[in-house]
């Protein structure tokens, strides 16, 4: 009955076009007249696919969360145009304080693309070069070879700053970018391999960019990313955690969303971690709105040029078999489809997706506050939906052959 009306609807709004516009005195008849009504039609099967689209995410969405794999936010986004958002489920599970579209959760990982995107500013002002010895803004760093190209590839070879961090520093105090580079010139941690001869992902590659764009600007990182991508991009729900001036690790993460992690009987909130200070890896709070404004941010060009961005999208290791997909500056690249760059993103109580298909002009990004909960390949679905030609086919055949009844 519903679809039925939709079409009547349709219908009418065509014959009124079509027969009315005859009706017009003749002087004031254009000599070229648009077929307003076919237009009006594809604008209407597109608005259609859109609601349906909506819908179908929606209740999709809804049981995940029923199922208890789901406490989160989600966009999708086509042509340029928001088909879908939503949240559900809670930003505090005590205190039943929903999520909304606005939350801001920690994005883990997927705060990669910010610290690259920030390092891309740089060389397109000249402050830097790709392929500059990371040596030269830190020159303390007992890695002579290492270039700020390795680093935002993972080509560095060098070895974890988590791992040396858990053996030497006192975990109950919070540790800095700077903290990081004085355990790497003192304990000299030996690299996997050489500079540029393996892929290696590695939060000290972030981390270290993060402390380039400090050295090079005299700024903390936090706020040059606020001034120079959040500002511009119009995402004035981010920003990046810093605990420079704490002195000891707070109970709990005072900024965002709040993460989660199975208990016993209950999800158990996470408490502050003496890394979550370390900017570059992680440590970006941001929403799925605000995300999708650095997606579009990026198609207009507001913070680099579409040359510089394309090298963010450019493969930086050679074909692997071991290797499911390549990664180029801040992003991975789909093996399969080279025109789709994604990251994902899981740090204490977050897991965090960004998907970008470039091709299809297809976006979706799902942020949630809980350890463990459903897999990627449900965003994988929709963004490749290879039915949607067929789908559109399907409303105009539909639209067809009501008005050949009729």
């Amino acid at each position: 009955m519903h679809r039925r009306l939709i079409y009547i609807i349709l219908f009418v709004f065509a014959v009124y076009f079509t027969f009315f516009s005859g009706k017009k005195k003749e002087e004031n008849i254009p000599e070229y007249i648009p077929n307003i009504a076919v237009d009006s039609i594809f604008i209407n099967i597109n608005s259609i696919y859109n609601r349906r689209k909506a819908t179908e995410l929606n209740n999709r969405f809804k049981r995940l969360n029923k199922k208890g794999v789901f406490n989160g936010t989600v966009l999708y986004a086509e042509n340029g145009e928001i088909v879908y958002k939503g949240a559900f489920g809670y930003a505090d599970f005590r205190k039943k304080e929903k999520l909304t579209t606005q939350s801001a959760f920690q994005l883990a990982s997927v705060s990669k693309m910010f610290t690259a995107m920030a390092i891309m500013i740089l060389q397109e002002e000249g402050e830097l070069e790709y392929d500059d010895t990371v040596t030269k803004f830190i020159p303390e760093l007992p890695y002579h070879s290492v270039t700020i190209r390795n680093l935002l590839n993972h080509r560095s070879g060098l070895s974890r700053y988590m791992s040396l961090a858990d053996k030497y520093w006192e975990i109950n105090k919070p540790i800095s970018n700077e903290d990081v580079i004085k355990l790497f010139v003192e304990h000299k941690p030996a690299p996997y391999f050489k500079p540029n001869n393996g892929f290696h992902y590695c939060n000290t590659n972030y981390a270290l960019l993060a402390s380039v764009v400090e050295r090079i600007t005299g700024e903390s990182f936090d706020v040059f990313v606020k001034e120079r991508i959040f500002e511009p991009a119009g995402m004035n729900h981010s920003f990046v955690y810093s605990n420079k001036n704490d002195s000891v690790i707070r109970s709990v993460v005072p900024v965002g969303v709040s993460g989660y992690r199975n208990g016993r009987r209950r999800l158990v909130k996470v408490g502050d971690y003496y890394l979550n200070g370390v900017m570059g890896d992680k440590g970006v709070y941001s929403t799925v709105e605000d995300l999708y404004k650095f997606s579009k941010a990026l198609d207009n060009e507001i913070l680099v040029s579409s040359a510089t961005l394309q090298q963010a999208f450019t493969p930086g290791s050679p074909k692997s078999w071991r290797r499911k997909d390549n990664y180029g500056f801040g992003w991975r690249i789909k093996t399969k489809a080279d025109s789709t760059v994604y990251h994902f993103g899981w740090w204490k109580g977050f897991r965090t997706f960004f998907i970008r298909d470039i091709a299809n002009d297809r976006v979706i990004i799902s942020l949630t506050n809980m350890h463990h909960g459903f897999s990627s390949q449900v965003l994988w679905s929709i963004i490749e939906d290879k039915n949607r030609p067929q789908k559109i086919d399907n409303i105009y055949a539909g639209l067809q052959n009501y008005g050949e009844q009729n």
